[in-house]
């Protein structure tokens, strides 16, 4: 079943119905696939049970096989791999006067301000762990900036290695399964620099700050 363009899933039988006098269990797939790109996954499920419970007409669970094999198929589909255009970076005041306060390479090219670019790419397949109420995302990737010049060419400024853990947090409002973004952790080091070696953990602080300020508030109020 298409899921999206990118991905489809599996969500056969995998074994015949149980069938009890005040209840049917039954046990489905659950496999996430590159749509149109059927590819073994290097994940092995692990059987699980629902608790005991009465109060609802159906039970529906996820095992974690369903968000690994989910976030490796779009992985593979290159869905991780994305790029923040000038003006969402000028939405939240990300230029190259934040940059050039801490690198002074980069506060040579304008006296004014230059918008940047934003290329992010997920280099490993990011780990998904559930948890209760919530579950966990281990990402490792790369983040390259790059200056928009006034004759709308680019400039490769610098790229940084990335290492991030986020968690979201479940629950139900208005009869709506919600979920709640939040930074737990965000670690860069430099892998590239067009504008000589500096500090990363002053520009760590910086991007964490307007994440913490204005990047994940905004995701969470949509």
């Amino acid at each position: 079943k298409q899921i999206d363009d990118l991905a489809e899933v599996d969500y056969s039988l995998s074994s015949l119905p149980a069938v009890f006098q005040p209840f049917i269990d039954l046990d489905l797939k659950g496999m996430v696939s590159p749509a149109g790109n059927y590819t073994d996954s290097p994940y092995v499920a692990a059987s699980f049970t629902i608790p005991d419970q009465s109060n609802s007409m159906l039970h529906l669970a996820f095992s974690e096989y369903f968000f690994q094999t989910s976030s490796f198929a779009y992985y593979t589909a290159g869905a991780f791999n994305m790029t923040i255009a000038e003006e969402t970076c000028s939405y939240f005041n990300i230029n190259t006067e934040i940059f050039g306060s801490i690198i002074p390479e980069v506060a040579k090219y304008s006296v004014t301000p230059y918008p940047v670019m934003l290329k992010l790419m997920a280099t490993e397949i990011p780990i998904i762990s559930l948890e209760q109420d919530s579950f966990t995302v281990e990402i490792q990737g790369s983040m390259e900036v790059l200056a928009v010049l006034p004759d709308s060419t680019t400039q490769p400024l610098f790229t940084l290695n990335i290492a991030a853990n986020t968690s979201i947090s479940l629950n139900i409002f208005d009869q709506k399964l919600m979920g709640s973004l939040c930074l737990n952790r965000l670690q860069f080091s430099l892998a590239h620099s067009n504008v000589g070696s500096f500090e990363v953990l002053l520009l760590e602080n910086i991007l964490s700050y307007i994440l913490q300020t204005e990047v994940i508030p905004s995701a969470n109020g949509k």
